[in-house]
């Protein structure tokens, strides 16, 4: 199907909005006004996974095992959320500190946090933070308010990290967009806290670390660090209060007996010691897609290849390096670039959108619609829909261009309006 949505979930909360009932919060164990069962939580979660993972960078590749560490952390510290979810647990390639769950069990941490923390207890209390926001119906709630469906219904477009080409995500990644970017309030951010750091505890880690962890957050909110306030602490603000809270839960868990946990150091430095080991290089990464943004790609040239030569498994800076030969025009070289990436990653859709907008320049119209349809198969973006588009014109399908340029048209900004125009002009054909 060209125009993948979400339409099954869309139904779904169609149907909710006139089906009503009282729930068991399987954290708290409190009875709720509720409407989203936990099945539909598992299948809402299942769907959105891979859209949410894509839009914020794929996974993270270079080093697998370290994404096996981080499922054994989160598994040990679910297997007390009192409720028996299908968790999955995914580290992404993302150098923004952040983590986040979608309903049903399905979270992901981004390596930028990762190589922030200081042992596993610290990220047993990020895991067990999130858990909760899972295994407590936070997602389903914000559901059931409906404010996701009425983005998933009315939002058209908004910016994604990745390919260096403008893309923006369309309308069927909506409610991943929105599920993975909630502002949770302060009710459940306390219930977070309070059960994640619980769960960890009773897990075998020491509870203390949800202190230090929001001690270490509380210092980051006022030094106001750019990248830490676009990502972990825009959604999950810290406070005093939050770090006095868990000192108070700490001295009653020690009270409870809980007093020989562990803080599990030097395994987790072992985990993330290739983390640590690329650290510059992925900050020359960053720098070299900020210096292209500004349109200094010969500064962004010579950074990406410092990149490269520090961590040359890593495929996004293989493909940053062909987002910088392709707004210099070199696109035969951009081509290479874009392939080298996807030796390495094969299921991230900027590599194919990429490589596909290469090929458009190249003229070369069988590959560009190849990669393009593998992209959106990935991740539906607006550029790739009107680049397909003006593929079925110029093979004279004008009825599947029509279709594609509806789709892409649904966007705000250049693209949304060259795809309107396109449309307007094959109607009065």
């Amino acid at each position: 199907m060209i125009f993948q949505t979400t339409y099954n979930t869309l139904i779904l909360l169609y149907f909710l909005l006139f089906v009503g009932g009282c729930v068991t919060n399987p954290v708290t164990g409190q009875s709720e006004v509720g409407f989203v069962t936990t099945e539909q939580q598992i299948a809402i979660g299942e769907e959105q996974y891979r859209p949410a993972q894509q839009m914020q960078g794929g996974l993270y590749t270079v080093d697998p095992e370290l994404t096996d560490y981080v499922s054994t952390v989160g598994k040990r510290v679910a297997a007390y959320s009192n409720i028996n979810l299908p968790y999955e647990f995914v580290v992404l390639n993302n150098s923004v500190p952040n983590a986040w769950a979608l309903p049903g069990g399905k979270l992901a941490v981004n390596r930028g946090l990762l190589v922030s923390l200081r042992n596993e207890a610290e990220l047993a209390a990020v895991l067990g933070h999130e858990v909760t926001h899972a295994a407590a119906r936070h997602g389903a709630k914000q559901i059931e308010r409906g404010y996701l469906l009425q983005g998933a219904l009315l939002a058209t477009a908004i910016g994604v990290h990745g390919s260096g080409l403008g893309n923006s995500i369309m309308q069927s990644a909506q409610m991943a967009a929105q599920l993975i970017n909630t502002k949770y309030g302060r009710d459940a951010e306390r219930e977070s806290d309070f059960y994640g750091t619980r769960m960890m505890a009773k897990a075998g880690y020491d509870p203390y670390a949800a202190v230090t962890l929001q001690e270490m957050f509380l210092k980051l909110s006022e030094g106001r660090d750019a990248s830490w306030v676009e990502g972990l602490l825009a959604s999950h603000p810290p406070s005093a209060e939050r770090v006095q809270n868990n000192r108070m839960l700490v001295d009653k868990l020690r009270s409870d007996g809980f007093t020989d946990g562990e803080y599990g150091s030097d395994r987790y430095q072992a985990a993330i010691r290739q983390l640590k080991a690329d650290k510059d290089a992925y900050a020359n990464a960053d720098d070299a897609r900020r210096a292209l943004q500004d349109g200094d790609a010969a500064k962004a040239l010579s950074l990406v290849e410092k990149a490269i030569d520090a961590q040359g498994a890593e495929p996004t800076f293989h493909a940053l390096r062909g987002d910088i030969r392709y707004e210099q025009g070199r696109y035969d070289d951009a081509v290479t670039n874009y392939n080298r990436a996807i030796e390495r990653d094969s299921g991230f859709y900027g590599h194919y959108l990429g490589r596909g907008m290469s090929y458009v320049k190249l003229g070369d119209r069988a590959r560009a619609k190849s990669d393009l349809n593998a992209s959106v198969e990935l991740l539906p973006t607006t550029i790739a829909y009107l680049e397909l588009g003006k593929i079925a014109e110029a093979e004279g399908n004008t009825d599947l261009a029509a279709r594609y340029y509806q789709a892409a048209g649904q966007s705000e900004g250049p693209v949304g309006e060259e795809a309107r125009a396109r449309l307007a002009r094959l109607s009065r054909r």
